[in-house]
């Protein structure tokens, strides 16, 4: 039990002892138990609301010896009352216990979906963020993932419309079709014809009273090779990566821009290739609209671009933890949107 809800049950006993008759403090003893409720668990508050009854009772007794009609009103209010709030608190400790269950699950959804990617993949350096907008669920729509290949590597990374779980399952989709397929398709333009083969079926389910056409995943799929200082693109209505190279800060913006994954079934779509040179210690960043798009509290949106050339020649973990850090300093700590973010360097 806390030490100042028993300090206060002392207090006013020994206050109310002393004081003459016509002064009555032995009610504020529910102070004690109500306290309790916000410090400690449901045994220190039911602990305290017992204190305090007894003190009452002691109050009564040394008084007037407990025989008057308002004493015995004031023991049975605050009997009635202390096991209404030590009922309460139990509620609160349920709640507790099934809020701290729904974050494990979530949790551990978030390892299986978006599994860690490795810091060192052949001769890239990788770091990655996840931010959820729904603060209790930890994942939402935003995805990545790495795939190695016998050539290099490959990296997704996508947005689906919507945010939090509503959009885990489209995600997850996503996900596993790139995982399975990212390293049997020997062109970018197969792979992306493979994912949105995949998806397109699901997404074109009306849901939640969206039709078909209505649904899609933003996508950018990319292959760098371990030979060579080349990335190779295709870009599905996704934000534009940044390339950081020499302390500059370069929009990677696609010449031929393909339609959002799931798309594919309302008109044929031919994917194009755009290459940007990618030399030993460039730094990529990829990322989703949820970090452009988060506004401060005058409404205006983050300046990315402008900002992440302050941490150009950080290692990727490191330009992370700042970038994560400068985001919510803008956004005041609560994005409306989820956010991914992932950093790759080529080393030497």
């Amino acid at each position: 039990m806390p030490a100042i809800p028993l300090a206060l049950i002392v207090a006013i006993t020994v206050t109310d002892i002393l004081a003459p008759r016509s002064i009555h403090l032995g009610p504020l003893l529910i102070v004690a138990p109500a306290l309790t409720a916000s410090l400690a668990g449901t045994r220190a508050t039911a602990l305290a609301g017992a204190l305090a009854v007894t003190a009452l009772v002691v109050i009564g007794v040394l008084r007037d010896g407990l025989t008057t009609a308002n004493h015995e009103a004031q023991v049975a209010a605050l009997v009635a009352v202390s096991a209404l709030i030590v009922v309460l608190r139990a509620l609160r400790d349920r709640h507790e216990r099934e809020l701290a269950q729904v974050r494990s699950v979530s949790e551990a959804a978030q390892r299986v979906l978006l599994r860690p990617l490795p810091e060192r993949i052949g001769p890239l350096r990788l770091a990655s963020v996840y931010l959820a907008a729904e603060a209790e669920a930890q994942v939402g729509g935003d995805l990545y993932a790495a795939a190695r290949t016998t050539t290099g590597t490959r990296l997704i990374i996508g947005d689906v419309r919507g945010k939090g779980l509503p959009s885990l399952g489209d995600a997850a989709l996503l996900l596993g079709a790139f995982r399975a397929a990212a390293h049997l398709h020997a062109t970018l333009p197969e792979l992306a014809t493979y994912l949105d083969g995949s998806v397109c079926w699901d997404l074109a389910q009306p849901a939640d009273g969206d039709g078909p056409g209505e649904s899609f995943i933003t996508a950018a799929i990319l292959d760098i090779p371990d030979d060579g200082s080349q990335i190779r693109m295709i870009n599905c209505g996704h934000p534009p990566p940044l390339l950081l190279h020499d302390g500059d800060v370069a929009t990677l913006s696609a010449l031929h821009p393909a339609p959002p994954l799931g798309l594919g079934d309302l008109a044929p779509v031919e994917y194009h290739v755009d290459t940007f040179g990618f030399r030993p210690g460039d730094r990529l960043l990829i990322y989703t609209d949820g970090v452009i798009e988060a506004r401060d509290a005058r409404g205006e949106f983050y300046p990315l671009t402008e900002r992440v050339g302050a941490w150009a020649h950080d290692h990727p973990s490191a330009l992370l933890q700042q970038l994560r850090r400068d985001l919510l300093a803008h956004v005041g700590g609560h994005l409306d949107d989820d956010a991914a973010m992932v950093a790759v360097e080529r080393l030497s």
